[in-house]
């Protein structure tokens, strides 16, 4: 997932993402796609570590909006999604699940997907070949890919022609590269189409904070009791910043249904949903990511403490207070500015008012924050409110030293 590290610490991460066209030639849709590091040209791997990475970099890294913009989003899928060993932490509006080519079709998989379908979900059969036994999956998918480089094309009427029994499916022209092919998906009337042709994949690319491994078994661990303690878990998430901020871009994705925006990582949780909580730190489990360092996490931990033990002050929420801190003090960090990182989240407007303005309640805590950090010790003396941030930071980094060492 990484393959840079830069001089704060920070890593780099990445997400490849092709568009999909239309007939008319607009972008309707991206597939995600692997990326080890920012000029990798092809994927290099397609296993369950690939897939996971994939979800975890583009919905809680980037944010799904600012990877997508509301288009659908094709992701390849291994049979561990399919069955269901690993659930999927997001739900089935804006993406599209492809069966690779390499998933051997059997009952399992089979339910698997009818299962997955009747959630809502949609299913592409990438890189479809007739013969190989996907063509079972036809009623249940939405759209069937062609290799028009290197596939078969001498049965391409015989495909296309099954395709077309059932009027559900949309035919995507894939590794598009010369006018000819563009023909062929043009005379069979081929509904989407994709390749060098018309657009090679961008990757993209963002620093990052790593959330603790040993943070994510905790919140494993908590999550699987028969009967979750949400403060708990909120705890858990609330003492590791790089995590705070994951589960606020995971909220980002299932925000557009609510009116209401967050201001703590409370209302985030309770807006992702315990099971989806639970699913993302699985996949998380999954990942290969270096920890933040125990300076990073200090730094942001003692900013985000600082700032809720003198939030009563200002007439603030507590929580709010804290997850101003943490925003704030990552995107420091990743030298983003408070407007970038009040866009990656779906947060309440007083919370974005204080980020991008200094303004209300909110703002004067970062303000009277930022003045202390920066020697300007002005009206207020936050020397005891200061050390006992440092205290309560320290204890959290030293707990998860104790869990590494039990």
């Amino acid at each position: 997932m990484t393959d840079t590290a830069a001089a704060d610490g920070t890593q780099l991460v990445h997400v490849g993402r092709q568009p999909i066209f239309d007939v008319n030639g607009d972008v309707v849709a991206y597939e995600l796609l692997f990326r080890g590091n920012w000029n990798a040209v092809s994927a290099g791997r397609q296993d369950t570590y690939a897939t996971s990475t994939v979800m975890i970099n583009a919905f809680t890294e980037f944010g799904i909006h600012e990877v997508a913009s509301g288009r659908l989003c094709f992701i390849n899928l291994t049979r561990e999604f399919l069955v269901g060993d690993i659930a999927l932490p997001f739900g089935p509006e804006q993406v599209v699940l492809e069966v690779l080519e390499t998933v051997e079709i059997d009952e399992q998989v089979i339910a698997g997907i009818r299962a997955l379908c009747e959630a809502g979900y949609r299913i592409a059969l990438d890189d479809f070949v007739w013969g190989s036994g996907h063509e079972v999956l036809f009623e249940l998918a939405s759209f069937v890919k062609l290799d028009l480089l290197d596939g078969d094309l001498s049965r391409l009427d015989e495909v296309v022609a099954a395709c077309r029994k059932y009027p559900n499916i949309q035919i995507v022209a894939e590794r598009l590269e010369t006018s000819e092919q563009l023909a062929i998906a043009d005379r069979y009337g081929m509904e989407l189409r994709q390749g060098y042709a018309l657009s090679h994949p961008q990757v993209l690319t963002v620093a990052s904070l790593s959330p603790s491994r040993l943070r994510r078994l905790e919140l494993v661990s908590a999550l699987g009791s028969a009967e979750p303690d949400l403060q708990k878990i909120v705890s858990i998430i609330a003492s590791d910043p790089p995590l705070s901020l994951r589960v606020l871009r995971a909220s980002n994705s299932v925000a557009a249904g609510h009116s209401n925006r967050v201001s703590s990582v409370r209302q985030a949780v309770v807006m992702v949903g315990l099971p989806s909580i639970r699913q993302w730190a699985l996949l998380m489990m999954l990942d290969d990511l270096a920890e933040g360092t125990e300076e990073q996490m200090l730094v942001v931990l003692t900013r985000a403490r600082l700032c809720e033990n003198i939030a009563t002050w200002f007439g603030a929420p507590q929580d709010a207070a804290f997850m101003a801190g943490v925003i704030s003090g990552v995107g420091q960090l990743l030298n983003v500015t408070p407007e970038g990182m009040a866009e990656q989240f779906p947060l309440a407007p007083a919370l974005v008012a204080a980020l991008t303005e200094g303004s209300g309640r909110l703002g004067r805590v970062l303000r009277a924050v930022d003045a202390y950090e920066n020697g300007e010790f002005g009206s207020f003396d936050l020397a005891g409110q200061y050390m006992d941030a440092v205290r309560w930071s320290t204890r959290a980094l030293d707990a998860s030293r104790h869990l590494a060492a039990a």
